[in-house]
């Protein structure tokens, strides 16, 4: 009922909430503003961040964080102090069009329902936006480079995080006249995060371990991990996972996306390749 009343106000000030999704790495963050100009979307929710006109008005970067555990509670806001400022910055803004940045949709609009802010009514792919050899490209960026992007001006960055930009881009946006004077560019802020950073990534058994149970725990708390093997293999780590769903819990197309949440949270925070992950249902009693 509360979330049905908190829909009503955000339907009465007439906003409306846009969410991009792609897996980790495919280069979201990049186009974000882009995709914000086009759709002339006013605020950005991308990592922990909340951002207006190329500025950090509110939140913590996920990408400062120095562990994935850490990275994923940010970018979920799940501290009430820091949530706590973002919602209170949403409530003040004059806004009608808001875009939340996710791997996921059921990420999305977990981030929407924390921030007490509706579903997202237009979700937008990163493959309906961005060519697989764009998409190649930044992953290639990510996972071999260890570069990640944030969509505001490096000295934005310099101001609440010094010591943290490792480089910086400028997208141009073309205009309908093409005259030079005329040329529009976003500034993105290229990092590197202490989780993130270039070079192979290897990772104890028991790190691993745990962050598979706090994926699953945070994707459904009614699912109980009886084992997990981790085998570690030159093209990645495999994952193969033994639950238990409890007896009259709705199963159909769970373990499907559960997967996917597995790979996409742990990839994108840790930079751990994951081969493949394979999860199996104890017998339901």
């Amino acid at each position: 009922m509360l979330q049905v009343i908190r829909n009503l106000t955000w339907l009465f000030r007439g906003v409306k909430v846009y969410a991009l999704i792609g897996k980790a790495g495919t280069g979201k963050s990049f186009r974000a503003k882009l995709v914000a100009q086009k759709y002339g979307i006013e605020l950005i929710i991308d990592d922990g961040l909340l951002i207006r006109d190329q500025k950090i008005i509110a939140g913590k970067s996920a990408k400062k964080e120095k562990n994935y555990l850490a990275a994923v509670k940010t970018a979920l806001f799940h501290d009430p102090v820091h949530r706590k400022s973002v919602v209170t910055h949403l409530r003040k803004e004059n806004f009608k069009r808001i875009l939340i940045i996710g791997t996921s949709e059921r990420m999305v609009k977990k981030i929407a329902g924390t921030l007490e802010l509706p579903s997202p009514s237009k979700i937008l792919m990163i493959e309906d936006l961005a060519t697989q050899e764009e998409i190649d490209t930044a992953i290639h960026s990510r996972y071999v480079e260890g570069k990640h992007v944030i969509p505001v001006p490096v000295v934005e960055i310099h101001r609440t995080y010094p010591q943290f930009v490792y480089d910086s881009v400028k997208v141009f946006l073309k205009t309908r006249f093409h005259f030079k004077k005329d040329k529009k560019f976003f500034e993105k802020a290229i990092v590197r995060p202490e989780f993130g950073k270039k070079g192979k990534v290897s990772i104890s058994e028991s790190a691993l371990t745990q962050m598979v149970i706090h994926c699953i725990d945070e994707y459904d708390d009614t699912i109980s991990v009886k084992k997990i093997n981790v085998i570690s293999t030159p093209q990645g780590y495999k994952l193969k996972i033994v639950i238990h769903i409890p007896f009259g819990i709705q199963i159909s197309g769970t373990v499907h996306n559960l997967q996917d949440y597995i790979i996409e949270n742990i990839e994108r925070y840790s930079g751990v390749v994951l081969s493949s992950v394979s999860v199996k249902i104890d017998q339901l009693s």
